[in-house]
């Protein structure tokens, strides 16, 4: 039997309506993974710091810190996949979520199949690329240390969460080659679901961000993104 994609991970789950944060729980339990809950964002953080989460689901509107900062506070923290479910569906907070450090964004109401999906596409990927987990990436003043998941700009180290790390692997491997939105989708994403693309816009503006002074990384309007020493 296959084991579950969760099997000896945690999941923390941040959410203040008791009967929604129950179904996420047994949701993520369905896959295997322990689960802690708690209601409020201070909560939040120290859990973060106590547990060290694998992957934390988080609502916008919480008592005391908003999910917002709270989301700024943990991912200084915690590399874990970070999915934000809530009612707050405009524009502005799903992109302060995505800036701050989420990698993934469900409104309310949501299906708990689809959350699921999501998760398994995110933890079912390999964590190593076609060339190997013993062969780093080298781009200009660029390194990515494969073995150790470890980015490097010269000799400084670059704190990424692990969607930029992915992103960054994925147009590195082949840096003169233009990938889709939608080839980053699901070599990053997972293959479950097709998700917005604007998740990838997003997390390329914040990781082109962390590359400078060289952005390093050109978009090609209408199609994708490639690496560039100019940009």
């Amino acid at each position: 039997m296959k084991a579950a994609p969760g099997r000896g991970r945690r999941a923390l789950v941040v959410e203040d309506d008791p009967d929604i944060g129950a179904l996420i729980e047994a949701a993520l339990e369905d896959l295997g993974f322990a689960v802690s809950r708690v209601d409020n964002g201070q909560d939040a953080v120290i859990a973060v710091k106590d547990e060290s989460p694998d992957l934390i689901t988080l609502d916008l509107s919480l008592p005391g810190l908003d999910g917002i900062e709270v989301c700024r506070q943990i991912r200084e923290m915690t590399d874990a996949y970070i999915i934000m479910i809530t009612a707050r569906i405009n524009e502005i907070d799903r992109l302060q979520g995505l800036e701050t450090g989420a990698d993934d964004f469900m409104p309310k109401p949501f299906s708990l199949r689809e959350l699921q999906a999501r998760v398994n596409a995110m933890f079912r990927r390999p964590r190593q690329t076609a060339t190997g987990p013993a062969d780093d990436l080298r781009y200009g003043v660029l390194h990515i240390d494969m073995s150790s998941r470890r980015v490097y700009r010269d000799d400084q180290e670059l704190v990424l969460t692990r969607i930029e790390y992915e992103l960054l692997v994925e147009l590195m491997r082949d840096p003169e080659r233009v990938a889709t939105r939608e080839e980053l989708m699901q070599s990053v994403w997972g293959t479950d679901w097709t998700g917005d693309t604007h998740l990838v816009e997003v997390h390329v503006g914040n990781l082109r961000r962390k590359l400078r002074p060289a952005g390093y990384i050109r978009t090609v309007r209408g199609v994708g993104y490639r690496m560039d020493l100019d940009a």
